[in-house]
């Protein structure tokens, strides 16, 4: 697997976790059990730690990086992604803090201590700037995100139903049978397009 240490750190992985031949996973990142980063995704931990969550993805060009430790911010910036969370395809994270149950939409970008909470939707290509929070339970959308209503519970169901595809998806990839199984069949579509994959 597309593994590499920085220093004394090395990537930790849970049980049946996925990372593409192509992706890159660097220094101190842990990744939850049934956790998967797809095509081309980067997640460097070199000068900070990542934390993905049990069976999240992170999807195709995603980048995910962090911010230092320092006299004035002895933490840093880490990059903390909670469970069953989806990140679009081509997103930016960078030291920023995503809550369980949440949809991060294609193209999106996510700065310096920003705080998602649980079960929110962002859609593709928002923009949340640094230090913002994004309240449970709300669809955010916009350069920058602006928070437009409250989920109904069609969406909050496909919230859990998006990171359980994606660990069947990875299952058949493990298993050498990339179209082998089937997927279960999707809950009803939602009214706004929030870019997953």
């Amino acid at each position: 697997m597309p593994t590499a240490p920085y220093l004394d750190t090395h990537p930790q992985l849970g049980t049946g976790v996925y990372i593409h031949d192509s992706a890159q996973v660097i220094g101190d990142v842990t990744l939850g059990p049934d956790s998967s980063v797809w095509c081309n995704a980067v997640l460097r931990g070199d000068v900070n730690r990542i934390t993905v969550g049990a069976c999240s993805n992170v999807q195709d060009l995603t980048m995910g990086h962090v911010s230092h430790r320092n006299a004035s911010k002895p933490e840093g910036s880490p990059l903390v992604i909670g469970d069953y969370v989806t990140i679009g395809h081509s997103v930016i994270l960078h030291g920023c803090r995503i809550g369980n149950e949440c949809l991060i939409g294609m193209g999106s970008i996510v700065m310096d201590d920003a705080i998602i909470e649980d079960r929110v939707m962002l859609g593709a290509g928002s923009l949340v700037s640094p230090g913002k929070v994004l309240e449970s339970g709300y669809l955010y959308i916009g350069r920058p995100a602006v928070r437009q209503r409250a989920l109904i519970a069609a969406e909050i169901a496909y919230l859990t139903y998006s990171a359980a595809h994606y660990m069947q998806v990875k299952n058949n990839y493990l298993a050498g049978a990339p179209q082998a199984a089937a997927v279960p069949p999707a809950p009803p579509p939602t009214r706004d397009e929030a870019g997953p994959g």
